[in-house]
């Protein structure tokens, strides 16, 4: 049976489920249960996702960490700036180039990102638990895809201030 094309109308119809509200509601949701359960650590959701990164991709660049991270470069530049003067990451000149810094995970920031790990493997297995063990890794590969068109869909969409000046001209 072929697959049925929903005009875009249909696809906003309030009674249908929306893209853009699911995952907001989805991401809100998993941020705030986040944060709640790692206060006491006095770490954010976002300062783990940049000690994990930095983890994984030991020594990158800031403008690097802002791009694994799929988050503004300024915003990351605040994150970092407050989390070595928490002394979780420090920041070493690199040889090549003394403008551009490596970041590097303290001892202090290894510790608390353990302690954090463990709260959000538990939420993960928690929240995952809706869906049926055979369908939770399908769910991740497709949200995956998903989180990947978005991202391809951001990166070819012009900026305000471009089409502006395109205006303008």
């Amino acid at each position: 049976m072929p697959c049925k094309v929903q005009s875009p109308q249909t696809l906003d119809a309030p009674e249908q489920r929306r893209l853009p509200p699911l995952l907001r509601r989805a991401w809100y949701g998993l941020n705030q249960a986040f944060r709640r359960r790692i206060a006491h650590l006095g770490l954010t959701p976002d300062q783990f996702t940049a000690l994990r990164t930095l983890l994984e991709h030991e020594g990158i660049s800031q403008r690097q960490l802002a791009a694994l991270m799929s988050s503004d470069p300024n915003t990351v530049a605040s994150l970092v700036e407050r989390m070595e003067s928490a002394g979780l990451i420090a920041r070493e000149t690199r040889e090549q180039d003394r403008r551009a810094h490596r970041l590097r995970v303290k001892p202090a920031g290894r510790g608390k990102f353990a302690k954090a790990r463990e709260v959000a493997l538990a939420l993960q297995a928690e929240i995952l638990q809706v869906l049926p063990a055979e369908a939770r890794e399908t769910f991740l590969a497709s949200l995956d895809r998903i989180a990947e068109a978005c991202h391809t869909a951001a990166t070819h969409s012009p900026h305000r201030a471009h089409d502006a000046r395109q205006v303008d001209d």
